[in-house]
């Protein structure tokens, strides 16, 4: 069953419009990340859903009622917004209480008992006299999430609750809230722009490119299987190189536009002009003069120390690709390489 369901939502503002139909149905205990660049409409969506915002035509249903036209308050969700929006007069403990104080939820007893319940599901529970201005960042945002869930909504929305927070609590936040989730199975939608998180933290990612849904899925599905160019360079950042297809003695081949070529699997149909999409980790580089097969001729532009990897930007003739080695061999600017990737690993693309 699903437990949120938009059946073909249009919005515009003025005569701007900024959601083209959107149909989607959320399953119960379902976490999806609606997944796109600011601007293509990903958080008005939420607000939809939240009843923050009303839509120029289609239809809301949560639990299978329909809730197009009802209030917030009536909605059975909660929101946790990028801000927090804690109380700073109210202790941690009253500001995860005041959502069911405010909706007149249970006696004051088990407004307590649900209170110390959510804070100590986020860990937190040794803070409830603090104020929050007492807490870090990660401890406030985990003080939001408490009173979001301490209703026991039927929906939870979260727009992009981790972007206030540094890399390192960003990461030890996503574990969180896949811990959190596991626990309390909460339908969840969570908007954000960054493919990491989507990836790490959704059963389904929907893609969202100016309003429309450009591909959704599950996260393996969607970086593994691009079904456009667009979702190929927004999530994974895919090297998009145009070459186009034709017969070889072994097979069909990509002739790019330097003049060379790389065979490609037998289950390639298209020919003539295409657009390859290729992995910068699917990418292998190796000296000029090695024993690379049949290794694409390229040259060495820059690189970007990362760490226990680097990136490399590679010129093939005038195309520029980018490639994430893990190796221990160290190419400079100006160096001839080979470059090899697994016929397997190309996503022919339609030009």
């Amino acid at each position: 069953m699903a437990d949120v369901h938009l059946s073909g939502i249009t919005k515009s503002f003025g005569n701007v419009e900024v959601l083209h139909g959107i149909s989607l149905a959320v399953a119960s205990g379902e976490f999806v990340s609606l997944l796109g660049a600011s601007g293509c409409g990903k958080t008005t969506l939420l607000r939809i859903v939240a009843g923050l915002e009303t839509v120029t035509s289609g239809s809301v249903a949560i639990a299978d009622r329909d809730v197009t036209a009802l209030p917030p308050e009536r909605r059975d969700i909660a929101m946790m917004f990028q801000s927090y929006a804690l109380l700073p007069h109210l202790s941690v403990f009253e500001n995860v209480r005041f959502p069911l104080r405010m909706r007149g939820i249970g006696t004051r007893a088990e407004q307590h008992e649900r209170a110390r319940d959510a804070l100590e599901t986020v860990q937190l529970a040794h803070l409830g006299d603090r104020r929050p201005r007492q807490l870090s960042g990660g401890q406030q945002q985990r003080v939001a999430l408490a009173r979001a869930v301490v209703s026991r909504p039927k929906v939870l929305l979260l727009d992009e609750p981790l972007s206030n927070l540094d890399a390192r609590l960003r990461e030890d936040m996503q574990v969180e809230l896949i811990e959190i989730h596991n626990r309390l199975g909460l339908t969840t939608l969570f908007v954000t722009h960054d493919q990491d998180e989507a990836l790490s933290l959704s059963d389904r990612i929907v893609l969202i490119n100016q309003g429309r849904i450009e591909q959704m899925g599950a996260p393996a599905e969607i970086y593994d299987r691009p079904a456009t160019a667009y979702a190929s360079n927004f999530i994974g950042a895919a090297n998009l190189v145009p070459a186009s297809i034709e017969d070889g003695a072994g097979g069909p081949l990509a002739r790019l536009e330097d003049g060379q070529h790389i065979a490609l699997g037998d289950q390639v149909d298209e020919r003539g002009p295409v657009t390859l999409a290729l992995r910068q980790e699917d990418l292998a580089l190796a000296p000029a003069d090695a024993d690379a097969g049949d290794g694409l001729k390229a040259q060495v532009r820059t690189r970007v120390f990362l760490g226990a990897r680097s990136r490399y930007v590679i010129a093939l003739g005038d195309t520029v690709v980018r490639v994430i080695d893990t190796g221990r061999a160290t190419f400079r600017s100006g160096d001839r390489v080979r470059l090899t990737i697994d016929p397997e690993r190309i996503r022919v693309l339609p030009r």
